[in-house]
Order: structure tokens, then C-alpha cells, then sequence
């Protein structure tokens, strides 16, 4: 039975309903350094191309050429490896497009299901390895509106494959739709998410589980279809030119999400309510200090007394001749042991790089 340990978390993933709280949650865990730090409070702000991502309107934003962004971040002590790439370009003086690539996953995972032999005997030789990964591709269309002047809409078409070494694999779409307004200095952003439910088609190969589900005392999963339900992000910002030197921006945002209640600061029968806060001091639009709080959890200690949680965020970034280098100090990766984690993001403005 020991030899079978290296599997037995992959039950819960395999042993899935119609419709899961968690599904897809890799694609909660966000892009680019520069949100991280402002504790993701972007959605109403965002306007590069990592706004595919957070706010796919805000791509309407990019009217003079490409833009590119990539990210790479490592979790749990170095076990799961996340990578981002993002490209936009406009397509006319109202349109942008995009297309981005996420992956997270764990490689080099010991499968040692096959460690005995016929005989009983244990062979080292038998040892394999195998990966477990989520896939995205995200294509992004944005575009300014002719009849409200300062508003932007847009929207994501979402593919995604996940595997489990040989054991499982999965393909399926979803679809975001997103808004930004502007008045002044105030900016409004809205970004539905998973907005029809995003669906995963699964394909379990039992042959290769079948023995292992047998030996702990699984059934097989006899669910193929998983079904991420609709979360709505918003956000309220506003944008501050303190002197000719120093700028200010703020943004407060919320997610709101309705797959039953959650420890989050609001919980309700209706839905949940998740509230972030951030804010970005720029020094002559060349250096950015960043922090953020949000990630509110709401727990519960031995004695039965409540109380919470906050996650607070930083960062610094800086941007010369159309490059921007980000850098968040984050604690999205606790579970790895550590207090923080260590987000590094570049991006790329080729109409900047040209004007410098």
C-alpha cells in the first residue's frame, strides 16, 4: 500500500462531481508582478496586455502598436513551476486583439505503482515519472464604443487542457466579458468570468487506476463533465497627479463568487465577497512603489472565537524606453512553508520603445 502513495492525491482531482467549487483554479492565481503587488486591485485600472487576463476591455486601451508581457513564478518550494506569456496589438484605432498562454504544474512526480513485480519483488527499475499540468489559452478582443464616449468593452475565449501523466486528461472553453468606464480621473472596471460556466470534458484512462482505486477503497469516477460557474470581479480607482514629479493611483476591487459560502470577510447564502485594496506611488513615470492588502480569510481559533486574515502585498517596478520589470513580494505561496513568495514580470510597449 505505501508504494501506492504517490497517487493517492490524485483521487480528489479525479473523484469529481458535475459541478466543482475549485474547478479551474489555476486561473485565479493572476499575472504580471504590478497586480500582485497592488494585492490584484487592477480591474478597473488595467490597460496593457496583461488586461487579457484581468479585464480583457481594458486591451482597448493599446491603440499604437504591440505589446508583450511574460511571467514566471515557482510555488511550494519550487515543486509547481507557473509561466505566463501575453501578446496584443491593435487592429485599428477601436480595436485591439490578444492572445495569452498560461501554465501551472508539477513535473517529475515518482510513480512507483509499478514498483513489484509479477513475482512480488521490488523493482527500482520500474520507477517512472509523470507530470500533472493545466493549460490556457486565452484569445482576447477588445474594442472602444462609438456611441459612449470613455467606455470599452471586451471579451476572452478561453481553451484549456489539464492532464495527469497517462492517468487522466481533460480539454474544454469558457468565455469573460468585461467593461471599463472612465469619468475624469475615476475609473470603473466589471469582469464576468466563466460567464456561460466554463465546462472540462475529462477522459480517465481506468486501466492504468483501476488497480490503485481498488487497493485504497475509491470507486472509479463515473462523472466526465466539470463545470467552473460564473465569478464577477469589479473595481473603482482613481488616478492622482500630486506634482509634475509624483503620480497616485488607488483602486478598490472585489470578487464576488457563488459556488456556496466561503470564508471570505462576506459570506452569504447569495454568494461571497472578497474586497482588495491597492495602491501605486509613480516617481516621473520611471520608478512605481506598490502595496496592497486583500485576500481577507475569515477563521476560527480552538476556543470557537473568530478572527482574520489579511494578505498584505509589495512591490516595486520600473519603466524606461517601453520596458517595464516588476517585482511583487507576495504570500500567494505560503503553503510552501515560507511567508512570502518572489514575482518577477517583464513587459514590452514597441510604440514607447519606437518614441524613445
Amino acid at each position: 500500500m505505501k508504494h501506492l502513495a504517490p497517487l493517492l492525491f490524485l483521487l480528489p482531482a479525479l473523484a469529481f462531481g458535475q459541478a466543482r467549487k475549485y474547478s479551474n483554479e489555476f486561473l485565479n492565481i493572476g499575472v504580471d508582478a504590478k497586480a500582485f503587488a497592488t494585492s490584484n486591485a487592477v480591474i478597473a485600472s488595467v490597460n496593457d496586455v496583461t488586461a487579457a487576463y484581468w479585464n480583457p476591455a481594458g486591451l482597448a486601451n493599446i491603440t499604437d502598436s504591440w505589446q508583450g508581457a511574460a511571467m514566471h513564478a515557482e510555488y511550494f518550494a519550487s515543486i509547481a513551476q507557473y509561466d505566463y506569456i501575453g501578446f496584443a496589438a491593435p487592429i485599428d484605432d477601436k480595436s485591439t486583439i490578444g492572445i495569452s498562454f498560461i501554465r501551472f504544474g508539477v513535473d517529475d512526480i515518482l510513480n512507483t505503482t509499478e514498483l513489484i513485480d509479477n513475482n512480488g519483488d521490488v523493482d527500482y527499475d520500474r520507477i517512472s515519472k509523470f507530470s500533472t499540468a493545466d493549460y490556457a489559452l486565452i484569445g482576447s478582443y477588445a474594442r472602444k464604443s462609438e456611441k459612449i464616449e470613455n467606455l470599452s468593452y471586451g471579451g476572452n475565449v478561453k481553451i484549456i487542457y489539464r492532464h495527469i501523466g497517462k492517468f487522466a486528461s481533460a480539454i474544454g472553453f469558457g468565455f469573460d466579458l468585461g467593461a471599463q468606464y472612465k469619468i475624469n480621473k475615476w475609473e470603473f472596471g466589471a469582469n464576468l468570468r466563466d460567464v456561460t460556466s466554463t465546462f472540462n470534458a475529462w477522459n480517465i484512462n481506468t486501466e492504468e487506476l483501476e488497480d490503485v482505486f481498488q487497493q485504497t477503497g475509491n470507486e472509479l469516477p463515473t462523472e466526465n463533465l466539470e463545470l467552473t460557474i460564473p465569478s464577477l470581479l469589479i473595481g473603482v480607482g482613481r488616478q492622482f497627479q500630486l506634482n509634475e514629479n509624483y503620480s497616485l493611483r488607488t483602486e478598490v476591487s472585489a470578487a464576488f463568487t457563488f459556488g456556496g459560502r466561503e470564508n471570505t470577510l462576506v459570506s452569504a447564502d447569495f454568494g461571497n465577497i472578497n474586497p482588495n485594496f491597492g495602491v501605486e506611488v509613480g516617481y516621473r513615470n520611471f520608478v512605481f512603489l506598490r502595496g496592497g492588502v486583500g485576500n481577507v480569510v475569515r477563521a476560527k481559533e480552538f476556543t470557537g472565537a473568530t478572527y482574520y486574515n489579511v494578505q498584505p502585498n509589495m512591490g516595486i517596478g520600473f519603466k524606461y524606453r517601453g520596458i517595464s520589470i516588476d517585482y511583487a513580494l507576495s504570500n500567494i505561496g505560503s503553503a510552501s512553508g515560507t511567508l512570502y513568495s518572489n514575482i518577477f514580470s517583464v513587459k514590452f510597449n514597441f510604440a514607447d520603445f519606437k518614441s524613445s
